[in-house]
């Protein structure tokens, strides 16, 4: 089983799965921006955002599927993923692999995503690189927000203005567990 935690940034996706892994300890964490960093040391990426290389999303949907066969543990993943057709690539892997994916979404207003942004430090040796940052995760903010009429049917979307622990509890009740 596969639990994607999607949202904007700021939108509590990493808490969220911080929180369910205390209370599902044998699951797995997985990132998949480390995927995109690696990448970025590699090969360029000519528009910024490491999503729009295929090979990101290949290598995402592989490892999930690879640590879900070879573990045989749930996979819990907090990433933005919001292009309809990237939403599509990853997943198809998973349910091509017959792996049980439960997307879930958290929605946030725009002012308490800017203010959560703006509240975290990114690169704290570095102020510029910092604030530069910011300024793209509240660029994305539109389009993380637009995008949750594009997710597929099954996304269960969340009041992510609730603590960790009630979303915790709501996710792990839809999940049955």
């Amino acid at each position: 089983m596969i639990v994607w935690v999607n949202g904007a940034f700021g939108s509590g996706k990493t808490t969220l799965v911080d929180e369910l892994r205390k209370r599902r300890p044998e699951a797995l964490v997985f990132d998949p921006e480390t995927v995109g960093y690696l990448l970025r040391r590699i090969v360029e990426v000519p528009t910024g955002d490491f999503q729009d290389l295929r090979l990101w999303r290949r290598q995402v949907g592989e490892l999930a599927v690879g640590l879900v066969a070879e573990y045989g543990r749930p996979v819990l993943v907090p990433m933005t993923l919001v292009d309809p057709g990237y939403v599509g690539e990853i997943f198809s892997a998973f349910s091509d692999a017959g792996i049980d994916v439960h997307h879930f979404f958290l929605k946030v207003p725009r002012d308490v995503l800017e203010q959560r942004i703006d509240g975290r430090s990114f690169t704290p040796d570095d102020p510029e690189q910092d604030e530069q940052v910011r300024r793209w995760c509240k660029g994305r903010i539109e389009d993380c927000m637009a995008a949750a009429d594009t997710l597929p049917r099954d996304t269960v979307f969340l009041d992510g203005q609730l603590t960790p622990t009630a979303l915790a509890e709501e996710v792990l009740a839809r999940l049955a567990c």
